[in-house]
């Protein structure tokens, strides 16, 4: 990792698809990154890097593990409609873009771009939302074999969904 790419995270934490990028301001997450492999790892600068740190290793040693991080507000009032119906699929399952849309009364397409969006993945788990036939997109990534995807396809089984591998 070069030196302008490690001054933007407050830690950098090994994951088993590659790293997580965890940035902070003041006492509050403001970003989480998937990153691929070749970011190494950076110790937590502050305390509230340092907890993160701490509570993304639990979930990846325990996908039942709960955050209770302190997320800076983000996003519009629309994507943090579409947040809340993610945050409410439970570990194990998976939900459409077209049924998230059709709770909250917009279009697929709009909650695709506010998934896409989401400053927070695994605590706001954008992961656990496919497309009607298949896998879909993944932070704003669709390269089928792309590293963004491969990113998707871990979590899911972590968390015991077996049918996109």
């Amino acid at each position: 990792m070069s030196d302008q790419e490690a001054a933007i995270f407050s830690a950098v934490i090994h994951a088993p698809f590659g790293a997580m990028g965890i940035r902070t301001e003041e006492q509050f997450i403001t970003e989480l990154v998937y990153l691929p492999p070749r970011f190494n790892e950076k110790a937590p600068r502050d305390p509230v890097a340092e907890e993160a740190a701490r509570q993304i290793l639990a979930y990846f040693a325990d996908p039942d593990f709960r955050f209770t991080l302190p997320l800076k507000p983000a996003g519009t009032a629309f994507q943090a409609r579409v947040w809340q119906a993610i945050s409410a699929v439970p570990r194990g399952q998976v939900a459409t873009y077209g049924q998230i849309a059709k709770h909250i009364r917009s279009a697929p397409r709009a909650v695709g771009q506010a998934c896409g969006a989401n400053w927070y993945p695994l605590v706001i788990p954008c992961h656990r939302v496919t497309a009607a036939g298949g896998l879909g997109g993944f932070a704003h990534h669709d390269d089928e074999t792309g590293f963004h995807l491969g990113v998707k396809r871990w979590l899911l089984a972590h968390e015991g969904v077996t049918a996109y591998l």
